[in-house]
């Protein structure tokens, strides 16, 4: 994806660590695309993609046939993975499913399973992590815990893991030598950590090797979701999706398949897998492109952030052009007449302000205080600037997350229709960030009692989330159960609308609804599919 180099030793630099995303492989590294068998659960190789040169950007994969909207294109096992420091108590370590009450283990004291049947599943993979966690008293930090996993498995299995793998870690770029001052300093602390921490009786590496590992999982690390892709609470490696290029208006995209670890015999379980799906038609040859940033960023805050985390200049033309940038501040038109740029810029600037303050009494839990000022926010500025602009967009969201939490679900289906319909005309209509806010349209207009609309925003997500996640993902199981449920009740309501409402009044009272979870900021989501360190 980009200029790749490694010329700079760790012993000129000293040593740190943060996190970027996959593509930075070394120039002068062949490879050979093997045949394989494909992965547990999934009937998919990687006989589906070549390696290339991709023009401007170093190696790349490209499409070997063709592909339609929802084929998977290739799936692939983590190298490693590990659950976030913040969420270790949370989290299963082995299935990375959120469970209320989870089993510690009882050496440790830091993984937490589901049951006896994941820990089995997850013994692999924790056993050497045990003892190193015993001997030094605590557990790391989430990065040196995934190092650590990473060279106890390369090790153990040597550089190819799988006659799947396209790419070796070794040949991965680590971009090092491109790290900022302050990151510097960060991967000299994690290093010297490391090395406390792993056992003197496991393979001594030089320091060279670690700091390569470190900058590896800085550039390359994939965010784990729960098991229903709604919050980011691990990060892994997968060396083969390190080989996708970025595009801003991409051809694919990634989710993460937990696959079936529910038998109680081990061996029946398929493997936690990323999946490479393709958003709509592809060609044979055509090169295959996911997102690393969000597309709701203005281009040049997406190519700010590209190049201070990924290390590349982003030449995409909706980059170039500058394409729906303008949408993106927009002022709102009534009637043929706009408003004065003066007044938009007013409305975007105070709008802009008061994002901070917002954000700031959310993460406090002020949740009666995000509404006031998002209320007063969107009074002032909704009449001036058009559906489509990105900060009023987030006002809505926000408002519409916070008010399903507080129960008022006729506002929150309110601002989440308005937030969706400005959302379609900006992303790519196979979006995933668009079909969870559809999902979560359709949720609210269905709790507000609002049936037809609320079913049509359901149906609306289901059709993307089956290109993006697919028929089998636990989330869009949720969707279709909700859409046929929609769809009788809205037959119910069409036949007889008093009794339609009154048995729903009932249903609610005999069976409360539970509370929500609480709101979280848009940068604690999936929008951001690779993982970088704060």
């Amino acid at each position: 994806m980009c200029s790749c180099h490694r010329t700079t030793s760790r012993a000129q630099l000293g040593l740190s660590l943060p996190q970027a995303p996959l593509h930075c492989i070394k120039p002068d590294s062949v490879y050979v695309v093997p045949s394989s068998e494909g992965i547990s659960g999934a009937a998919v190789t990687m006989e589906n993609v070549a390696i290339f040169d991709s023009p401007g950007k170093g190696r790349g994969l490209k499409a070997t046939k063709e592909f339609w909207a929802g084929d998977v294109i290739f799936s692939e096992p983590s190298l490693a993975a590990v659950v976030f420091d913040s969420l270790a108590e949370r989290i299963c370590h082995s299935c990375f499913r959120r469970q209320e009450k989870l089993q510690k283990c009882s050496q440790c004291k830091f993984a937490h399973y589901c049951d006896r049947t994941c820990q089995r599943a997850g013994w692999a993979e924790h056993k050497q992590e045990c003892g190193a966690i015993k001997a030094y008293g605590k557990a790391p930090n989430e990065n040196i815990r995934l190092v650590a996993r990473l060279m106890w498995r390369l090790d153990k299995e040597g550089s190819v893991v799988s006659d799947m793998q396209l790419i070796t870690v070794e040949e991965l770029e680590d971009h090092v030598a491109d790290m900022q001052e302050d990151e510097i300093k960060e991967l000299k602390v994690d290093i010297h950590n490391f090395l406390d921490y792993w056992p003197r009786n496991s393979k001594q590496h030089t320091i060279d090797d670690i700091s390569h590992i470190f900058g590896v999982i800085n550039c390359n690390g994939f965010t784990v979701s729960d098991q229903r892709g709604l919050q980011a609470v691990g990060v892994g490696l997968f060396p083969n999706l390190c080989m996708v290029n970025h595009n801003c208006w991409p051809n694919c995209t990634v989710i993460l398949n937990h696959g079936n670890q529910s038998a109680v015999n081990t061996m029946f379980h398929s493997q936690r897998r990323i999946e490479l799906r393709s958003l709509g038609k592809i060609a044979e040859g055509e090169e295959l492109t996911v997102a690393y940033v969000d597309f709701l960023n203005l281009s040049e805050e997406r190519r700010r952030l590209l190049k201070t985390q990924y290390f590349f200049d982003c030449q995409c033309d909706y980059c170039k052009n500058g394409t729906k940038d303008d949408l993106k501040l927009a002022g709102r038109e009534v009637d043929g007449v706009k408003p004065s740029e003066q007044q938009v810029k007013e409305a975007t600037d105070y709008c802009f302000q008061k994002l901070e303050t917002m954000d700031k009494a959310r993460l406090d839990g002020d949740y009666h205080q995000v509404v006031k000022i998002c209320r007063d926010v969107i009074d002032r500025t909704e009449p001036v600037l058009a559906d489509t602009h990105i900060y009023l967009l987030r006002m809505w969201s926000t408002l519409s997350e916070v008010q399903a939490y507080l129960q008022y679900f006729n506002d929150a289906a309110e601002y989440s229709r308005k937030m969706v319909e400005g959302y379609m005309k900006l992303y790519h209509p196979n979006n995933a960030a668009l079909g969870m806010a559809a999902m979560r349209a359709g949720v609210n207009h269905w709790q507000a009692g609002l049936i037809e609309v609320g079913h049509g925003m359901v149906c609306k997500a289901y059709a993307i989330l089956l290109v993006t996640h697919g028929p089998t993902h636990p989330i869009t199981k949720d969707l279709e159960a909700m859409r046929m449920q929609t769809e009788m009740e809205l037959r119910m309501f069409k036949q007889n609308e008093y009794v339609y409402h009154s048995m729903r009044d009932a249903a609610l009272q005999n069976k409360p609804m539970t509370m929500l979870h609480e709101p979280k900021g848009v940068e604690e989501g999936i929008k951001n599919l690779f993982h970088r360190r704060k």
